[in-house]
């Protein structure tokens, strides 16, 4: 499959190679999320959010069960440690996995009443852990247990392992799903998929918002509409720019949010990540499956863990 089809019929500038060519690794899923790449076993590890299991890909391209059941594990990141944190909508919470395998609650509460179902997360340079909390693990039982919200919106949060701390960073998007920083953590994107629960009141956009002393927003702005279809998760390269899932694929954005063309993907895609011992391959779900495509780019989400300065 051609790596890009772009707004304007021409391949975007500096962002594809030669070699650029959409692979499925593997479909073991009924709906995959969450893609995470392990930089010391360089191999990546995904969620199967409505199969309540997760999955590991090796590079010598075996998939093996890698936990079952997940707890309904969605969003997956690693901390400053390289442990895998993940979001889990049955437990409604942010766990962590240890390196002996043991798997515990990080956080599930705000002000003694408990989350949604926290869906994805980033880790910032600090070690805080911020995280959307849409109600889609507790509307219905496919991807979760069906309970009454005990929280009066949909926010997203910032926690601090080594304190305890937690905090409300964002109240002002209906429908917050994929999260991530610019490189410099300058800024943090959010998007905001609630058109599919509001059609005529919701948005589909990608909301930024500058970072205010490490730990706090401001100034919220629509950076891009993302048409056809909706904003899912998401992830950004060392030159600042936006791959996000849409109707057709992975849909890439300047940081100014104009559109530099797009990575067709034949199922429905969820999330992406870079990874990789170069971070110049990019890790994406979809449906059922896990694809792969080798860019003329690089994200800088593992570099503290490979070693780069």
């Amino acid at each position: 499959m051609s790596a890009f089809l772009s707004s304007t019929g021409d391949t975007p500038a500096g962002l594809t190679r030669h070699d650029s060519v959409l692979t499925c690794l593997a479909s073991p899923a009924v709906w995959a999320e969450g893609p995470v790449w392990l930089p010391a076993e360089d191999a990546v590890i995904f969620s199967d959010v409505k199969g309540n299991r997760m999955f590991r890909w090796s590079r010598d391209g075996s998939v093996t069960l890698y936990r079952d059941p997940s707890n309904f594990a969605n969003g997956n990141a690693l901390d400053r440690q390289g442990r895998l944190v993940s979001c889990e909508h049955g437990r409604r919470g942010i766990s962590r996995t240890e390196p002996d395998g043991r798997v515990h609650m990080l956080v599930d509460r705000f002000d003694g009443r408990r989350f949604n179902s926290p869906n994805d997360l980033t880790v910032k340079s600090d070690g805080s852990i911020w995280f959307t909390d849409p109600p889609y693990g507790i509307t219905g039982d496919a991807e979760g247990f069906k309970s009454e919200s005990q929280v009066i919106g949909c926010w997203v949060y910032r926690f601090d392992p080594a304190t305890g701390d937690i905090d409300v960073v964002a109240t002002d998007v209906q429908r917050p799903n994929g999260i991530a920083f610019s490189p410099d953590e300058s800024r943090l994107y959010l998007a905001d998929m609630s058109v599919v629960d509001f059609p005529t009141k919701g948005h589909r956009h990608l909301v930024a918002y500058d970072v205010v002393e490490g730990c706090r927003l401001k100034d919220p702005r629509v950076l891009a509409v993302i048409e056809p279809g909706i904003p899912d998760g998401f992830t950004v390269d060392a030159a600042g720019n936006i791959y996000c899932s849409f109707e057709q694929g992975i849909m890439v954005l300047a940081p100014d949010g104009s559109r530099l063309g797009t990575i067709p993907v034949p199922e429905r895609v969820s999330n992406c990540t870079f990874g990789g011992p170069n971070q110049d391959e990019l890790f994406i779900t979809a449906a059922t499956s896990l694809y792969h495509i080798r860019l003329a780019t690089r994200g800088v989400q593992y570099d503290h863990l490979l070693g780069v300065r």
